[in-house]
């Protein structure tokens, strides 16, 4: 696993767990918490339709506590425009 005295405190790097995209050592009011977040193995589908329905569904606009996995998944990797549009690969079906 990651050695977290040697990170940098919220920024998000890849991962080393296993199934997961990304891990960030996230720091608030003087706590410390490495958090792994982001599923792997579901393509990267980061479409405009897929951004809105995971940020509906997870309840992006009341994740404010940076001490949590789920903040992390909302603002980093769905934040909004400007973030991966690449679609599902050809191989899942879906409405995106």
């Amino acid at each position: 696993m990651a050695d977290k005295s040697k990170m940098k405190c919220n920024r998000p790097v890849p991962s080393d767990k296993a199934g997961k995209k990304m891990m960030v050592k996230a720091c608030s009011n003087g706590q410390e918490k490495l958090l792994h977040f982001g599923a792997k193995g579901y393509g990267n589908n980061y479409s405009a339709a897929a951004r809105k329905s995971f940020r509906a569904r997870h309840g992006c606009d009341t994740a404010t506590d940076k001490l949590t996995p789920r903040h992390w998944a909302c603002s980093y990797l769905w934040k909004g425009p400007g973030g991966p549009t690449t679609s599902s690969p050809k191989s899942r079906k879906g409405k995106y």
